[in-house]
């Protein structure tokens, strides 16, 4: 009972410290103590001792930065390359141009949505495409506080759990149901459709009441100064991004994750390349390129540890027991489990990893069809688990965007909670109805 009020009560802790801006650094070690010692958890090494906090905190902390750094730091340099070239405010000035700067939200969108179908990580896809969601937002006088909002939406909800994305959080059912990346897909084409519709008309009614109370961008000391000279030519300083998306398309079946290494890599020296006489201080560039990436990583990575403990917790075990075996309809029980278990560890695939073993061979049994199962896990993992804990939210938050919880986190939590949630009680209505 103790372990279960700690673990509700450090979890409730640590989403009110991150609204309110408390270093993750600092705040999820002493989260995540919290539950170690209501669970009676070792709390150092020891012979004889095979859990404790400082293991397993270290064990997700290190095995994130493991898996991860390479991304995270070429990520991050490919985006201050774009940003101190000018390529990123070239390109935003030639959408704008064309667009209209009412769709510069829009445009934004569309761009994480493709770099995320394409199968370019969502961390990656935040680096990648803030420089350019900058510019735009800048040209159109919008305020920044949502450019998160933006860069989420595009990114983690009608794309990450679509039928036939490469997102890990379309393949991992694959593995525990023995279906394909295009389970049901029409059910999740009329789901992606309908998030997208909802998604954009409430991103431009919140953008739209913004403004009309006076909100506007306001230019920050850390912002790229204002480019006088001659900027880059748009279509060149597209290719860099092309070369990301297409690289990672091209080897993503024989690499996997790995394919994105090489993807950054070849953006940027393409962007060098192409836009090198642009660059006043290339040094300097890949500096604060690296510096951005070991925050950003640190920050989500300090989150993880969180979750590593709390998954070794008594209250965690008890949890995921509890939410496994609801009673009703199997595709209502999977979705809440999912959803629950991806919110205790601020992760859509570790709500799939963790649910799914406990919960296919029981429901494949049942005879519950695995594609619609497929789909309901997929799209339902992407719904609570971007609460204000998540690495993601974290990351594009305050590590990407230099935004706060406080300002940024209620419009970002509308399109990446609220409308996933509706887009997975939708899903589960089709498959029972067709």
């Amino acid at each position: 009972m103790l372990s279960t009020i700690g673990l509700i009560f450090s979890l409730s802790l640590l989403i009110v410290l991150t609204i309110r801006g408390m270093n993750l650094l600092i705040a999820a070690p002493v989260c995540a103590l919290i539950v170690a010692i209501t669970g009676n958890l070792d709390l150092i090494p020891a012979e004889g001792v095979s859990v404790d906090y400082v293991s397993s905190y270290m064990a997700g902390f290190s095995a994130f930065i493991q898996s991860w750094f390479f991304m995270f730091l070429l990520g991050s340099i490919f985006g201050k390359l774009m940003e101190d070239s000018g390529a990123a405010e070239s390109v935003a000035r030639w959408i704008i141009g064309r667009l209209g700067s009412k769709y510069a939200a829009f445009a934004t969108v569309i761009a994480c949505a493709v770099l995320t179908y394409g199968g370019v990580s969502l961390f990656v896809v935040a680096f990648t495409a803030f420089p350019i969601a900058l510019g735009l937002f800048k040209q159109a006088n919008l305020p920044r506080r949502f450019i998160p909002a933006t860069l989420a939406f595009g990114s983690v909800t009608f794309t990450m759990t679509s039928a036939g994305s490469p997102e890990i959080q379309n393949w991992i059912p694959i593995e525990f149901l023995g279906t394909s990346p295009y389970a049901e897909w029409e059910v999740s084409l009329v789901v992606a459709i309908f998030m997208a519709l909802f998604g954009f008309w409430w991103l431009r009614r919140m953008l739209n009441k913004a403004v009309a109370a006076g909100e506007q961008f306001e230019v920050r000391d850390t912002d790229p100064p204002e480019i006088s000279r001659n900027l880059p030519n748009p279509i060149l300083s597209l290719i860099p991004l092309a070369m990301v998306l297409g690289t990672t398309f091209f080897l993503h079946d024989d690499y996997g994750s790995a394919a994105l290494i090489v993807a950054l890599l070849a953006g940027c020296l393409a962007t060098w390349a192409i836009n090198v006489r642009f660059l006043p201080s290339p040094g300097m560039a890949l500096s604060a390129g690296a510096i951005g990436a070991l925050i950003a990583i640190g920050n989500t990575a300090a989150v993880v540890g969180f979750g590593s403990v709390a998954k070794v917790s008594p209250a965690f075990d008890i949890a995921v027991q509890f939410v496994t075996s609801i009673p009703g309809n199997e595709l209502i029980g999977a979705a809440i489990a999912v959803s629950i278990i991806a919110a205790l560890t601020g992760s859509a695939s570790g709500g799939q990893s963790i649910a799914l073993p406990v919960l296919a061979p029981q429901y494949l049994e049942l005879g519950v069809d695995p594609e619609a199962l497929h789909r309901v896990v997929a799209i339902s993992s992407g719904a609570l688990d971007s609460l204000p804990h998540n690495g993601y939210v974290v990351t594009t938050i305050r590590a990407i965007c230099g935004e706060t919880h406080r300002d940024a986190y209620a419009p970002l939590g509308a399109l990446t909670v609220v409308i996933p949630v509706i887009g997975t009680v939708l899903a589960i209505c089709l498959l029972l109805v067709f």
